[in-house]
């Protein structure tokens, strides 16, 4: 077995998230021994923070925001984007979720086969919202717009009115017909955990975020708000599914994916291989990171010799000779 020398940084501090143990090191231990170093060959480095340019090496980019990828920072990237680049391959973040908990990555928990009836008869409560963040004014306005029909049990620490915040959140989305499942913005691609919490618990998701979601999820499996002219439509749908049980059921027997098969492209064998591709070139990668330690001579160099050299020569020139000097100079 290969050995690997790997390591992380600037993941969001407000999430556990252990070196040794969590999605990607899980993938690569089935390839390579993994080993934990400050001097790495490959870096996984996300948006939380800057200690990613201290280490020189390849880097791999990964978030689960609403971000692209700084292309003169990093070698490749891992994101919900849609980029073409061959630099870029695709995992939006619901892929880290599920048992036994996130950065895991079980897809494979949305393929079901379901006892319906059994089902509805635990649905006891209308609809839930757990949200932390208040500043999506679209989700917000829909919250009090389908609350004129029934009563939301908001969980999370926004608009919270059930007297506690919830602890267990997939044990309190199962109890409901109904969740609504609004990402914090809309953009393309962009598909977080919210509407694989709510599938994984059986519970109807009422999305909004990602125009292109039925792209990944069946969407006769969910309400999904952009294939509605507005919210009015979207909120006069859920009252037909409130009160029609069989409706209700058609619902829940769809498969969530189509053909109730987990995508190839989320897959973690798909995932493992694209990993083995890029370590398997890093040979053939110049880094594009240099450390901190090396910034202060690249402010002398660019004080002293390239702005007079920027000024002077045409954009080919530049393009071709300043990689070079910055190497000569930097190692």
């Amino acid at each position: 077995m290969k050995h690997l020398k790997l390591n992380f940084s600037d993941f969001d501090p407000n999430h556990r998230f252990y070196k040794r143990d969590n999605y990607f090191t899980h993938l690569l231990s089935k390839q390579y021994e993994v080993e934990i170093s400050e001097d790495p060959d490959l870096l996984i480095y996300s948006n939380y923070g800057k200690d990613f340019q201290q280490f020189r090496c390849s880097r791999i980019f990964f978030t689960v925001e609403n971000l692209r990828p700084n292309y003169r920072e990093c070698d490749f990237s891992f994101s919900f984007d849609l980029d073409p680049s061959p630099k870029h391959f695709r995992l939006p973040s619901y892929c880290f979720y599920g048992d036994p908990y996130p950065f895991y990555g079980y897809p494979d928990n949305l393929t079901r086969h379901i006892d319906v009836e059994q089902l509805i008869s635990e649905k006891k409560k209308f609809c839930c919202f757990v949200v932390s963040n208040p500043y999506n004014k679209i989700r917000n306005h829909f919250f009090y717009e389908l609350s004129k029909y029934k009563k939301i049990d908001s969980g999370g620490r926004f608009l919270n009115n059930i007297g506690s915040i919830v602890t267990n959140k997939a044990a309190f989305l199962g109890e409901y017909k109904f969740v609504i499942a609004f990402e914090n913005e809309s953009y393309p691609g962009y598909t977080t955990e919210k509407i694989f919490e709510a599938m994984q618990v059986n519970t109807l998701p009422i999305y909004w975020g990602n125009p292109l979601i039925n792209r990944e999820f069946n969407p006769k499996s969910f309400i999904n708000c952009h294939e509605y002219l507005n919210f009015h439509q979207v909120i006069e749908q859920i009252i037909r599914i409130d009160q029609d049980k069989a409706l209700y059921a058609d619902y829940l027997k769809e498969p969530y994916f189509y053909g109730n098969k987990v995508p190839e492209s989320i897959r973690q064998e798909t995932v493992l291989n694209k990993l083995i591709s890029i370590i398997d070139s890093l040979d053939k990668v110049n880094p594009v990171c240099i450390s901190n330690k090396n910034y202060k001579y690249l402010r002398n160099i660019k004080d002293w010799f390239l702005k007079p050299f920027i000024w002077i020569f045409p954009l080919s020139v530049k393009k071709y000779y300043i990689p070079k000097i910055m190497r000569f100079f930097v190692g």
